[in-house]
């Protein structure tokens, strides 16, 4: 199970090796060729014993220009340490493998980014013995992919843009967009890409509008990254259950931290997409205990442009 956004951001490429290469192409426009067969690779590069060192992830691209090393290293801030890393990894892997190692650097910040982009110049100035390049995949020129029809065109690259830009004013457009598009892929793919997205969305807010969003996919449920929200639901239907009486029953106070779930995503939705509920929409649906209702409700608050709309064709 993926635990931080670090580790999403370059494990991405690994689940789907060819959105690096249409990365390279379409979003940086490096005219990378087309390969035949990507293969992950050892990221180990420690070479004795005293220093370990080890890379995010490493592909090997075979292609009818020849074989390259694909060097993918996550960066959360800026760390000058890298300036000694990067050029050591390029080096040793190029006398290990005999291939040509190509740098790819992903961050969600600006900043890092920018900085991540400088050339690293080792020697002398003006007769530089040794220079890196470092390919930069960031929120700057990573495409914002807001789109339902986008997203389901390629649903990787879509992931990534939920990865990079889940900071930004438009990510309530883009999890909505690639919540629809999941639906279109097998259900193991989708919830790893679920995984994904949850673990580097910063902002408090849209890590809990994705998790809303998510408990309309029956997939979701069956994941471990499902767990935790389940847990909480389960608690809340617990301590209602016992407020109502014990001889209520584990099962009961199971159902209701279900119905209380699914009520309080609806609001969130909501107030999320910046909708106002009046008072009787809150009373509504607080009220109601059909949790099939509750579903159909959860649905148009999605799409709605107004909370009255829960409720039209009622």
């Amino acid at each position: 199970m993926v635990g931080s956004s670090h580790e999403a951001l370059h494990r991405i490429f690994q689940k789907d090796p060819t959105l690096l290469t249409r990365a390279l192409q379409r979003v940086l426009h490096v005219p990378f060729p087309e390969p035949r067969e990507i293969a992950a690779l050892n990221v180990d590069l420690t070479e004795v014993e005293p220093v370990e060192r080890r890379v995010d992830t490493l592909l090997r691209a075979e292609t009818d220009e020849g074989t390259y090393l694909l060097v993918v290293e996550s960066q959360g801030k800026v760390d000058d340490r890298k300036r000694g890393s990067w050029p050591y990894y390029l080096s040793y892997l190029y006398e290990k493998y005999r291939c040509e190692p190509v740098l790819i650097v992903i961050t969600q910040s600006s900043n890092t980014a920018r900085w991540a982009s400088q050339p690293i110049r080792l020697g002398f100035p003006g007769w530089h013995s040794l220079t890196v390049r470092p390919l930069v995949l960031g929120p700057d020129n990573v495409p914002v992919i807001a789109d339902e029809r986008q997203a389901e065109r390629d649903v990787p690259l879509a992931v990534l843009s939920a990865m990079t830009h889940g900071r930004g004013p438009q990510a309530p457009a883009i999890l909505e967009s690639l919540a629809s598009a999941l639906r279109t892929i097998d259900p193991d793919s989708a919830a790893v890409f679920v995984q994904f997205v949850d673990s580097c969305l910063a902002d408090p807010q849209a890590k809990q509008m994705w998790r809303d969003l998510m408990t309309a996919i029956q997939y979701f449920w069956r994941h471990p990254l499902a767990e935790q929200v389940r847990e909480e639901g389960r608690e809340q239907g617990l301590e209602q259950g016992l407020e109502q009486g014990l001889e209520q029953g584990l099962e009961q106070g199971l159902e209701q931290g279900h119905i209380e779930g699914r009520r309080q995503m609806i609001l969130r939705i909501l107030e999320w997409r910046g909708l106002p509920a009046p008072d009787t929409v809150h009373q509504r649906v607080n009220t109601c205990t059909d949790l099939d209702q509750l579903e159909t409700w959860a649905q148009r608050a999605l799409h709605a442009t107004d909370a009255a709309e829960l409720f039209a064709e009622e």
